[in-house]
């Protein structure tokens, strides 16, 4: 993925912030749960494996509707931004697989831990957040600057 920095767009991206927070804020607000995305994905996959009924899971579902109609709702007012991944579908696959194996190991993800829980000044998710940092700079370190 390349960032073409001659367009960036800081107001559309301090808007995105500013929805993102208080999406997050209304959650937590309306639900009394934080605005974890793996939480929130799972949570209504464990009910329809375990034969439960949805209707618990409705904030969740409608939740996960925003967010997937948010960037056609987007488009009516600016283009989407470009997005070129320089890697072939397996990579994609692959680590795809390997963000879920942290989520599950990290017992959250990026949105759990670096929106809401920094937000709410856990430890946890300061060392999480730390992790994802670091692991981060690692990967880009070794793939894109020593292989």
């Amino acid at each position: 993925m390349t960032i073409v920095w001659d367009q960036f767009t800081p107001v559309q991206a301090l808007v995105g912030g500013v929805l993102i927070g208080l999406a997050s804020a209304l959650f937590l607000l309306g639900n009394g749960r934080i605005a974890g995305i793996a939480g929130i994905i799972a949570s209504p996959l464990r009910a329809v494996m375990a034969g439960r009924t949805l209707t618990p899971e409705m904030p969740r579902l409608v939740f996960l509707t925003g967010l997937m109609v948010a960037p056609w709702l987007w488009r009516l007012f600016a283009p989407l931004p470009a997005v070129q991944v320089g890697v072939g579908p397996l990579a994609v696959i692959a680590a795809g697989l390997l963000v879920g194996v942290g989520v599950r190991m990290g017992n959250g993800c990026t949105s759990g831990h670096g929106v809401c829980g920094l937000s709410r000044f856990s430890v946890r998710s300061l060392a999480n957040v730390a992790a994802f940092m670091a692991t981060g700079v690692v990967s880009v370190l070794v793939l894109r600057h020593l292989i």
